[in-house]
């Protein structure tokens, strides 16, 4: 029985593996401050790596040449006023290093203003609201019909069949490529959160308040994240996809959806 139990798992392991895109690491990201974010993250890894080599090889270092058994004997000093000074002074400079390029990257993570189209990013139970400032596009975008057709227990559907499972929407947030993209996130029910990681943003949408965040995308392509904040029952279930294309086919894009709306509101 358990020579089977440990066969399943190896078979959904394999399965899942073969499948998915395992990333031990963030992305790098399509935009300037992803790379830059990516950046910082990798210095700071590094100076981590650098830290723990030094201070492991020193405790490693002295529990072997200065063990009980090859004589070593007790250093009688009480505290050593040069070591303390080192050991302070460093940490401040490494600290330092970290900061003033972090502190750079975050001020302009803040600096929205000026923005080439605004999109105002509103989280219900369980989807997503877009409505173009000034351009009179307004969306909801769910779970696509694959998904929702596969994601049922006995739905007699391989999830593994389904493109994009449980990452793929009926539509997608389109915007255009090199354009300044002002994003203002909100909730109308629970707090949500608004995860793109190609984008590096990851945003909490909260009821009753509206948080600010831009990128500019600096490839074109798909780019997918989720809702990262557990907002209830289909939380699994709340994708997000952005699709970054040419001017000339946001342009399109967009007269193409504001036809059709004036074509359901003159329906009505």
């Amino acid at each position: 029985m358990i020579r089977n139990s440990l066969l399943s798992l190896l078979g959904i392991f394999w399965a899942s593996s073969s499948s998915a895109e395992w990333a031990l690491n963030m992305p790098r990201g399509v935009t300037e401050l992803s790379a830059e974010t990516y950046d910082l993250h990798m210095m700071v890894f590094w100076w981590c790596v650098a830290i723990g080599v030094v201070v492991f090889g020193v405790m490693i270092i002295s529990l072997f040449k200065h063990r009980k058994s090859k004589g070593a004997e007790p250093a009688s000093f009480t505290h050593s006023t040069t070591a303390e000074v080192i050991w302070t002074a460093i940490p401040v400079v490494i600290l330092l290093l970290m900061a003033v390029p972090a502190a750079e990257t975050m001020i302009q993570l803040e600096d929205s203003r000026d923005p080439d189209v605004s999109i105002v990013v509103t989280g219900y139970q369980w989807k997503w609201h877009y409505k173009y400032q000034d351009e009179n596009i307004d969306f909801y975008s769910s779970l696509d019909r694959a998904s929702i057709e596969a994601r049922p227990k006995n739905s007699g559907i391989d999830p593994f069949s389904v493109e994009n499972f449980l990452l793929e929407v009926d539509r997608p947030l389109v915007v255009p490529k090199g354009a300044k993209v002002r994003l203002l996130i909100t909730a109308s029910d629970v707090v949500h959160s608004w995860w793109v990681p190609d984008l590096a943003i990851k945003k909490d949408a909260i009821p009753g308040i509206i948080n600010e965040v831009w990128f500019r995308a600096e490839e074109t392509g798909t780019f997918r994240g989720q809702c990262a904040e557990l907002c209830g029952k289909d939380h699994g279930y709340m994708p997000v996809v952005v699709e970054v294309v040419e001017a000339d086919a946001y342009l399109a894009w967009a007269n193409t959806q504001r036809e059709s709306g004036e074509r359901v509101a003159a329906s009505q």
